[in-house]
């Protein structure tokens, strides 16, 4: 009797399952459909002997797809109203276990057990990462574009930029913005000795840990530039990776680092707090750029943190 049961129970849950899959398909094919294209057909009911089995199941599975459709549908809307000619991509739910990152092929130094550094994390998902640097232009606009497109990125922050508005960098990590180590100033590390560069990165590790509350896992060496003493440093207080970059978002362009010029999954893009004073246009008209890209070869923008 028990073995019966327990095939009925199996038999419920996978009428679950395949009914959740055709409501959540229909769903999200409504939500990018054409307005004048024909109704979507209605999804796979339980066999009426299930009904009283998976009713609360179903229940708690039509709930989800609704909170899924009115996500999308939110973030199709805020598209509109921040000019992108597409909603982003949604990102695939992040691993379960985060991917092992090594230290690209010719960035190595001679010592051992230091910080990897690298400019894309190892994933099969066609997923980005984007990263803001420094702080200069503190752009109220960009705060309310991210948050209403549901757009996650990482700010590298330098002090000398910051520290005339740590509020602006409060407001970012109060949206779920992870706030990381570009130095105290900016400086050219290799050009400074080992305590030069522990001054620059141990000191905005210290900052940012008053400020903010929390100690960066990660640091960003200014231009991409540094030496066995820059990871040594940045080992002796609490720096466990140093993410680079494979590409460049500018206002009006893309810059690469690759040979082909292209997006690959796990690419980390890099870009700048900067506003007029410094290009043809605002933070807003850059997220644009950056996401007609992305959007545009397939991938979505999914948080560095869940996956480094």
């Amino acid at each position: 009797m028990q073995l019966v049961r327990q095939k009925e129970q199996r038999a419920s849950f996978r009428s679950v399952r395949v009914a959740g899959v055709a409501m959540l398909v229909a769903v999200l094919g409504s939500a990018c459909a054409d307005p004048g294209a024909g109704e979507q057909p209605a999804p796979a009911k339980p066999a009426a002997g299930q009904q009283g089995r998976v009713e609360g199941a179903a229940g708690a599975l039509n709930a989800y797809v609704e909170r899924v459709r009115k996500a999308r549908a939110a973030r199709v809307a805020a598209a509109r109203k921040w000019g992108l000619d597409k909603a982003p991509l949604d990102a695939p739910q992040p691993p379960a276990v985060k991917p092992k990152i090594t230290t690209r092929k010719g960035f190595e130094t001679a010592g051992k057990g230091l910080p990897p550094v690298f400019t894309t994390v190892p994933t099969k998902e066609k997923v980005v990462f984007l990263t803001i640097d420094d702080g200069a232009e503190k752009d109220p606009a960009l705060l309310r574009m991210m948050s209403e497109l549901k757009i996650p990125y990482s700010a590298f922050l330098s002090d000398y930029l910051v520290k005339d508005d740590y509020g602006y960098f409060r407001k970012m990590q109060d949206s779920g913005v992870s706030l990381h180590n570009h130095t105290l100033t900016h400086p050219y590390l290799p050009g400074l000795d080992y305590d030069g560069q522990k001054r620059q990165i141990c000191g905005m590790q210290d900052v940012i840990q008053k400020q903010f509350g929390e100690r960066p896992r990660l640091f960003r060496p200014p231009y991409g530039n540094y030496n066995e003493d820059t990871l040594r440093a940045a080992k002796s207080c609490g720096v466990e990776a140093v993410p680079l970059w494979a590409s460049e978002a500018f206002v009006d362009h893309m810059e690469w680092r690759e040979w082909d010029r292209d997006l690959h999954p796990g690419d980390i893009i890099l870009t700048h707090f900067r506003g007029r004073g410094d290009w043809k246009g605002t933070m807003p008209d850059m997220i644009r750029r950056v996401m007609k890209t992305v959007t545009d070869k397939g991938y979505a923008v999914a948080k560095l943190e869940d996956y480094v």
